[in-house]
């Protein structure tokens, strides 16, 4: 491997035989962040550790030393051992695990390899991800035939686990007895991924299930509502984009969900852009094609789909030239966090820290937080902005003011105040997202209650004036 341009500047490396700083503040020399500013704001696009930047770096001087030898001698074992991590990491088979650059890209690769037919369902919720939505959207308005019908819960939280598992059982009954003329027959099988002619030919239901909800970030009872599914005969895909690395002991292997997603370069700390996909054996006849298409597709009723189906894996492992350094770092992003204590330190402290800093911005902005029960919290507490909350959906807030006031809180919270949080409507209101994360402290919400205050006393003096 050729030597680097530049040696290792202050924390691009570390001593595995040295214990870390604590976490907070201190951690913040292994990440790249101007000194002025201050990151609440983690779960949308990550937080790439200055060690993985390095290792990312090195990677990329080694694949331009030689690309041929790279891609075709080096790269198929660099990128099974990432696979076998990351699936270990979910308790899942390595073989069940591909990458793909994002969760939207998983999420579309699922999408549009179901054959739709008429009559068929789809189930998702008012708080499901927008690109998610779209997607489904997008197969409803199609002008060719099957068009799938869309139908949304409305999760209005706070709610309690209990009350959002009696509210998706509802909705999944209803939308039989909405269409008591149609038998939905092809449904997931129990164990084997086999299923005759007759069955496929038959209508679906399928549910998009968050594993946490983007806006806002709340913790879903998942697993209940994948049993729940598998009762009515109902698929799942779980859209877990923030899971890994913020939800511990995910076991998909026990929870069972037909197909799962989750970005890596989230709350795991790896480089943008990778998420893993899960496709369990008995549902990977279902995948006939990577998206985009691979040279390893194999179409049906020749010798190759004969021999290894639809080569689920082989699809996914090159889809031609693109930067494959987020796949393959992943070794280090483990062991960063291995060093920095492993899951269990790092979740511990950031969702004590959640809990904490949400109550602490609450108290500065004289408002909220949005789960008291703690039910609904990991590492990303919602907090009610100091605002004035509608009774009536548009009374206050149609939705052109809201684009303004998120386009206001934007620029002016990154420009001016050189922080962020994400910030949303939702229930007649306007509430933040924060997320803790191990190179986070108090002090930080307690800054960003004071960016609220008076960033919200600008929005009531000039948006909602005439109000």
């Amino acid at each position: 491997m050729p030597t680097p341009k530049h040696t290792p500047g202050p924390g691009e490396t570390y001593d595995p035989t040295q214990p870390p700083p604590p976490f907070g503040h201190a951690l913040k020399q292994y990440f790249a962040f101007k000194n002025d500013y201050i990151n609440l704001n983690h779960g949308s696009y990550g937080s790439l550790p200055l060690p993985v930047v390095w290792a990312s770096s090195q990677l990329a001087y080694e694949i331009e030393s030689c690309p041929d030898i790279f891609h075709r001698l080096q790269y198929f074992e660099k990128l099974n051992k990432s696979r076998e991590l990351l699936a270990k990491f979910v308790h899942a088979d390595t073989d069940e695990v591909v990458l793909v650059g994002n969760a939207t890209a998983a999420l579309n690769t699922v999408l549009r390899n179901f054959e739709w037919r008429e009559g068929d369902v789809i189930v998702l919720a008012s708080t499901t991800y927008a690109s998610a939505a779209n997607t489904t959207r997008y197969l409803a308005d199609r002008s060719e035939q099957p068009r799938p019908t869309i139908y949304t819960i409305e999760y209005e939280f706070p709610l309690t686990h209990a009350q959002v598992v009696d509210l998706f059982r509802s909705k999944l009954r209803e939308v039989k007895q909405l269409h008591s003329n149609i038998q939905f027959t092809d449904v997931p099988p129990a164990s084997t991924g086999f299923v005759d002619d007759v069955t496929m030919k038959k209508n679906k239901i399928l549910a998009i299930v968050d594993a946490i909800t983007a806006n806002p970030g709340v913790l879903m009872p998942w697993q209940e509502m994948v049993r729940v599914a598998r009762e009515e005969g109902v698929w799942t895909l779980v859209d877990g984009a923030h899971s890994i690395g913020q939800e511990p002991n995910i076991n998909l292997s026990q929870a069972r969900p037909d197909f799962y997603l989750s970005n890596a370069h989230k709350w795991l700390m790896g480089k943008r852009g990778c998420a893993l996909l899960y496709v369990p054996q008995r549902n990977q006849y279902m995948i006939k094609s990577s998206v985009p298409t691979a040279d390893e597709y194999c179409s049906p009723g020749t010798k190759a789909y004969e021999k290894r189906g639809t080569g689920f894996v082989t699809q996914h492992e090159y889809l031609g030239g693109s930067d494959v350094t987020p796949f393959l770092v992943i070794p280090e992003v483990f062991a960063f966090r291995q060093w920095l204590g492993g899951e269990e330190a790092i979740n511990g402290y950031c969702s004590k820290l959640a809990v904490e800093g949400g109550k602490r911005l609450a108290e500065v902005m004289k408002t909220q937080v949005l789960d008291e029960s703690g039910e609904l919290t990991l590492n990303m507490p919602n907090v009610q902005l100091p605002l004035p909350v509608e009774k009536t959906p548009g009374e206050l807030y149609p939705p052109e003011l809201r684009t303004k006031i998120n386009l206001f809180l934007q620029s002016k919270l990154l420009y001016d105040w050189k922080t962020y949080a994400a910030h949303y409507y939702h229930n007649g209101g306007f509430w933040c997202r924060c997320s803790a994360q191990v190179f986070n402290e108090v002090s930080d919400f307690e800054y960003l209650g004071r960016a609220f205050n008076a960033l919200c006393q600008e929005v009531e003096a000039t948006f909602l004036k005439s109000k």
